[in-house]
């Protein structure tokens, strides 16, 4: 049942927590990416599989840097 989050398993999404700031992740099925907020930072998910290294990780505060 995926319904509620697509292309990631919902009882991983209830586990999974941000490894710098503790807090919960938003799915972006779009950039397929786990989003922490409270971090400012976007984790990949490759092949289905959420990398969660912070060194990983891409800054959310570059996004309206770009042009």
């Amino acid at each position: 049942m995926t319904d509620r989050v697509p292309g990631i398993d919902p009882k991983l999404m209830e586990i999974l927590v941000c490894p710098v700031s503790k807090g919960p992740l938003r799915y972006d099925a779009a950039r397929q990416e786990l989003v922490s907020e409270k971090a400012g930072l976007a984790y990949p998910i490759r092949d289905g599989i959420p990398i969660m290294l912070p060194d990983e990780a891409r800054s959310l505060d570059t996004e309206g840097t770009r042009p």
